[in-house]
């Protein structure tokens, strides 16, 4: 086996999931070079998400890639009710209705909304931004076989897998974005806590032209199936046209499901024999888990190699995107001279409690979804007609429908995290916003994500943010900000100063000044600067107590 020593990089990133492509692709974005390597061929025969959440289209925004999202392949004219039924030729429920993608508003919260983009289009969109700097340096079917982190560098030992030529590589810092089995976070030794088995599920992909026309029920993005034993399955349409994915949802015990059991579920499910062709089968363990640590010295990990949730809600790949952003500018502004020495510590304090928070929510979306198991419907609705039988479906379905709606109306979820009491943050002494599911009120209380408010037709506050620190001065006549603008330059943190005068955009940030880091989040805001500029600077680059000075940086003034 041929052995060469490899190339030196900032930053190496395992796996190139959407986690992965996201964080090389921000990373290349803010002018850091880096090296992606997957140990897959990167064909996706089994995509595990379909919904870009309404933050991380934000972040598409900010990338530029949003028509790339929209014309990726999904039917956007296709309608995406969550229904939940006996088979699609037996009796239905409920139902919530939802407009096609291509009909959905944007909240008011937003200058995005949610899109139905399953990973395999998510992902190709993924990687054409990753590539289009130049930056990234991509390997498929290379796998990381070793790491060593000498404290200075960290030295990863990769293993081509057609050629089984090895290669050591030298890289500042390394983050495993290499799925729940992460070998990253094992070399780490770090754990993981919750629940290790939800249930046993297999999804199936199959292929079915027109199979609405085989069916009674109106069309919908998401059947549940409810029999007398329970919900038991559920279909989801994968590309708005020919193609489904089936999950046979089972319980947490692990027992072996063939092909033959699967057409079987599958024609049940449907209420009738058809035809259709199953292209790919994938059995697969539901978890709730949250690393205990998000890093040990110059190596991280972020996506599910972080945290393992129920698929119920949408929440884990929307978290693990939250992940790479926050991760991306802190690495960048290490590498670039600015960051301080605390900066890096950072990343777990903030993100590990959204992800907690996120993969509870996702659990017990399932024993929502899972609650017929328990509270069964009266096995009569199964097979029996007659006005109080139909009565007793209404009611049942009503439960079962303003139950679920938490799971569908989830911007809470998606926007209202708050970065709490991180180091990185000034306080203003505002108590903290309630934490809601389903609501969400904008507010640039420091730790929340900077609010939306349309400046201009198409012009929203959010397309201010991303490569730099933002400093928003808003009023006729705004405080100056010449001691925050120094200290800045002094520290070499790249800082823009925008003026705003904007009635509604005064009155949503409430304060005439207002910080934004590069990742959207508010770091700090008052009336009038602060005594201490210089403290104010190294607290939100995460160096407090150090007057280090890197290479000097400008700001730029907008109006």
């Amino acid at each position: 086996m041929q052995h060469t020593m490899g190339q030196r990089t900032p930053v190496l990133v395992v796996g190139a999931g959407p986690v992965g492509l996201a964080l090389a692709g921000d990373l290349a974005w803010r002018g850091v070079e880096c090296l992606l390597v997957e140990k897959s061929d990167g064909v996706i025969t089994q995509p595990r998400m379909d919904m870009v959440g309404i933050r991380t289209m934000e972040f598409c925004r900010r990338w530029g890639i949003v028509p790339w999202v929209e014309s990726a392949g999904y039917n956007r004219d296709y309608p995406q009710d969550c229904a939940w039924v006996t088979d699609l030729n037996g009796y239905e429920f409920g139902r919530e209705p939802f407009p096609a993608p291509s009909q959905e508003k944007c909240p008011p919260q937003s200058p995005q909304k949610r899109e139905r983009c399953p990973q395999n289009f998510f992902d190709p969109v993924l990687l054409r931004f990753a590539r289009q700097s130049g930056r990234v340096t991509l390997r498929h079917e290379t796998e990381l076989t070793g790491l060593d982190d000498r404290g200075s560098h960290v030295v990863a030992t990769l293993a081509e897998a057609k050629s089984g030529r090895t290669e050591t590589v030298e890289a500042e810092y390394v983050v495993g974005c290499d799925g729940g089995a992460s070998r990253v976070r094992q070399w780490l030794g770090i754990g993981m806590t919750g629940d290790a088995v939800l249930t046993y599920t297999t999804n199936v992909i199959f292929r079915c032209e027109g199979l609405e026309r085989l069916h009674t029920k109106a069309p919908a993005y998401r059947y549940i199936f409810i029999g007398p034993e329970g919900t038991w399955a559920t279909l989801v349409a994968i590309n708005g046209r020919d193609q489904w994915r089936f999950s046979l949802v089972g319980d947490d015990q692990r027992r072996a499901v063939g092909e033959d059991e699967v057409r079987r579920a599958i024609v049940r499910a449907v209420g009738r024999e058809f035809e259709f062709e199953i292209l790919s089968m994938l059995p697969w363990v539901r978890r709730q888990l949250v690393a205990d640590h998000y890093r040990k010295g110059r190596v991280f990990i972020a996506g599910d190699a972080a945290h393992l949730t129920s698929p119920t809600g949408g929440f884990g790949m929307n978290t693990g995107i939250q992940d790479a952003v926050n991760l991306s500018w802190k690495l960048a502004a290490v590498l670039q001279g600015w960051g301080g020495d605390a900066l890096l510590d950072t990343y777990e304090s903030e993100q590990q409690p959204v992800a907690v928070r996120n993969v509870s929510e996702a659990g017990d979306n399932l024993k929502r979804m899972l609650s017929p198991r328990i509270l069964k419907p009266d096995p009569a609705v199964f097979d029996r007609d007659g006005p109080d039988i139909d009565a007793a479906r209404r009611e049942y379905g009503a439960r079962y429908t303003e139950m679920m709606k938490r799971e569908w109306f989830s911007i809470g979820i998606h926007l209202g995290y708050v970065y709490e009491g991180s180091p990185i943050l000034v306080p203003d002494g505002t108590p903290r916003p309630p934490d809601e599911v389903s609501r969400y009120v904008q507010t640039a209380r420091p730790g929340s994500r900077a609010p939306h408010v349309w400046l201009e037709p198409g012009r929203s506050t959010l397309d201010l943010f991303g490569r730099e620190f933002v400093l928003l001065r808003f009023g006729a006549e705004p405080p100056p900000v010449d001691a925050i603008v120094a200290a800045a330059a002094a520290a070499g943190v790249p800082l823009r100063v925008v003026d705003i005068e904007h009635e509604e955009a005064e009155r949503v940030y409430e304060r005439r000044l207002v910080l934004v880091r590069p990742d959207g989040q508010v770091a700090w805001r008052a009336d009038v600067e602060p005594e201490d500029a210089a403290g104010l600077v190294d607290t939100v680059r995460g160096a407090v107590g150090s007057r280090a000075t890197p290479q000097p940086a400008a700001a730029l003034v907008e109006g």
